[in-house]
């Protein structure tokens, strides 16, 4: 694998709500990522303790320690995004337990459940508000407990009340996602897993970097979700804007810091995007935003370029195993000219290698979700 470049550095988080942002500094990070490497019996490459063997301890990414004493084999984890990419590092679902109720709708609706079927049925521990449900966890049993580490300790304390080897997590940046896949492959005993996934991560970012070297002046972009009937805007502390910016795109929305990212139709054509992508966590399609009248003199409208998201394992736009496809697809939209357009194969590629899954035609289709964005302008590159 060639050799991987360091990512760009990335903006210090601040918490919101809803869009699960998190904020801390960077030490936590060089002590999550130190711990990564401290696995006493595990070796990368080591058919026997490719399951976990022995004791070992993690630091998370609060900076507090948590030691296991026997290998782990069950999981719970109220953060969102985490089943996919913990199935990811272990090749499996097998280890998985109890998840959030947001994460069970995307494996009911997507490519996941697909791939694993089990998952569709999976016991859910929390709401989407990630409040644990203790009395369902003690029934599981589970070995270690994910939570969020900056969103108060009344999500954290009745966990390591109860007992459970609770690790927490930050969310918000590059950096927080490669501490997370490190994390997982230390706790499943295969950190050369990890290594690899890492190694791709920064070698898409040094590809993206080159095909998009020419780029003068980035796309004007936002990134919509619902907020009741309206609309909220991914700003500077979310994944999304990271993304944004590598995928050649200026986030109009950098600095929208308000209550849950509200923005209004008059800042939307005051920002006036040129494109216009929208999450995976609600219903909204691109054909209802061509449809809203008061958004009717915003270039991304006029010209048709409103795409939503791709659900594949999971949903694309937030941190997870697939993350540099997201990269991929946001830099074919914003600049068609200077990519190269070999999306489906990668996809059918890293999805073989992350899941053991060859996934079809048929579902790369419904995962780019080819339904709800083939009205809109330049979509066809990504048919077969």
């Amino acid at each position: 694998m060639p050799a991987p470049s360091v990512p760009p550095s990335m903006s210090s988080i601040g918490p919101s709500r809803r869009t699960v942002l998190g904020g801390a500094g960077l030490g936590f990070l060089a002590l999550a990522l130190g711990a990564c490497s401290s696995r006493e019996t595990v070796g990368a490459g080591n058919p026997a303790a490719s399951a976990g063997s022995g004791s070992f301890t993690v630091t998370d990414m609060r900076g507090v320690q948590v030691s296991f004493d026997a290998p782990v084999q069950r999981i719970a984890t109220t953060v969102i995004p985490s089943p996919s990419m913990l199935a990811a590092v272990d090749g499996g679902y097998g280890r998985i337990a109890g998840i959030n109720e947001s994460t069970l709708q995307a494996n009911q609706q997507g490519l996941f459940g697909e791939m694993f079927p089990e998952s569709k049925k999976t016991t859910t521990i929390s709401p989407s508000s990630f409040t644990p449900n203790i009395e369902t966890i003690t029934d599981l049993e589970p070995d270690v407990v994910f939570q969020w580490a900056d969103q108060g300790d009344g999500l954290v304390e009745p966990l390591e009340n109860a007992g459970f080897k609770t690790v927490c997590l930050l969310y918000g940046t590059q950096e927080y996602l490669e501490t997370w896949v490190s994390l997982f492959s230390t706790i499943l005993g295969k950190p050369g897993r990890g290594t690899e996934i890492v190694d791709w991560m920064h070698t898409e970012i040094s590809r993206l970097q080159e095909e998009l070297s020419g780029v003068t002046t980035p796309v004007r972009v936002v990134h919509l979700g619902q907020s009741g009937d309206g609309y909220s805007a991914s700003n500077k502390t979310s994944y999304m804007h990271y993304w944004m910016e590598l995928a050649g795109g200026q986030n109009m929305a950098a600095d929208n810091i308000s209550a849950e990212n509200v923005v209004s139709a008059e800042q939307l054509i005051e920002w006036d995007p040129e494109v216009i992508t929208l999450g995976g966590f609600d219903a909204r399609t691109p054909a209802e935003v061509y449809a809203d009248k008061s958004l009717a003199s915003v270039s991304a409208v006029k010209n048709r370029r409103v795409y939503k998201a791709p659900l594949g394992g999971y949903r694309w736009e937030v941190p997870c195993a697939e993350s540099p496809l997201m990269w991929q697809w946001a830099a074919e939209i914003y600049h068609p000219d200077r990519t190269g357009h070999t999306l489906r194969a990668a996809m059918k590629e890293k999805i073989s290698y992350l899941y053991g899954y060859d996934v079809s035609e048929g579902q790369i289709d419904a995962a780019l979700r080819l339904d709800m964005n083939g009205a809109s302008v330049g979509y066809d590159v990504f048919r077969r």
